[in-house]
């Protein structure tokens, strides 16, 4: 593929190779994608709503957990180890406790929450399988959020799950304690 930089000179990009080794992978400066297994999987660019819905989580988390210094939230565009993949949450949070001292890679651990939110071109079954890795991984919590039924889906482990709709309060349990929003503020 041949693409033209902002100074008008036409350069061959190569695609990535299709498969390496996780330590490759953490050592390559890859954007949009994530390490499944020896297989690099390409990230499609999300919708405007799911960029709205993960915006708001952010900000609502990002801010609670800066005033009472819990640690740190994180964008999609962040790596986090999970087992023998690289995934990258569309929000997550690290405690102090778990943040290592070189930030210049990917996180060598799983994040303690994870939230992924679905795009319509997730299949859902797909998130719910990225969820479970986290938590095997050792990730504490993940919320699962459906956009288009306006839902939130709380795993705490594969057989721990609960489905939240607009009327509920999502909070952050044990993991980032004290912190809740009402789940229709994600949707309005």
């Amino acid at each position: 593929m041949r693409q033209q930089d902002a100074r008008g000179i036409t350069q061959e990009i190569l695609p990535p190779p299709k498969k390496m080794t996780l330590e490759e992978f953490l050592e390559s400066d890859l954007e949009g994608y994530e390490y499944v297994k020896g297989e690099l999987i390409l990230m499609p660019a999300a919708s405007a709503e799911h960029g709205i819905v993960s915006a708001r989580i952010f900000l609502c988390l990002g801010v609670y957990v800066r005033e009472n210094q819990l640690g740190e939230v994180v964008t999609p565009d962040t790596g986090f180890q999970v087992g023998e993949r690289v995934l990258k949450p569309d929000i997550a949070f690290i405690s102090s406790a778990q943040l290592p001292d070189d930030l210049s890679k990917a996180f060598p651990v799983p994040p303690d929450f994870a939230i992924e939110v679905v795009s319509p071109s997730d299949a859902f079954r797909r998130v719910l399988e990225k969820a479970f890795a986290y938590l095997d991984a050792g990730t504490r919590l993940v919320w699962v959020v459906e956009p288009g039924s306006k839902t939130v889906t709380v795993c705490r482990s594969e057989t721990d799950i609960k489905l939240l709709t607009r009327n509920d309060t999502l909070t952050g349990e044990d993991v980032v304690e004290g912190f809740s929003c009402q789940v229709a503020q994600l949707f309005e």
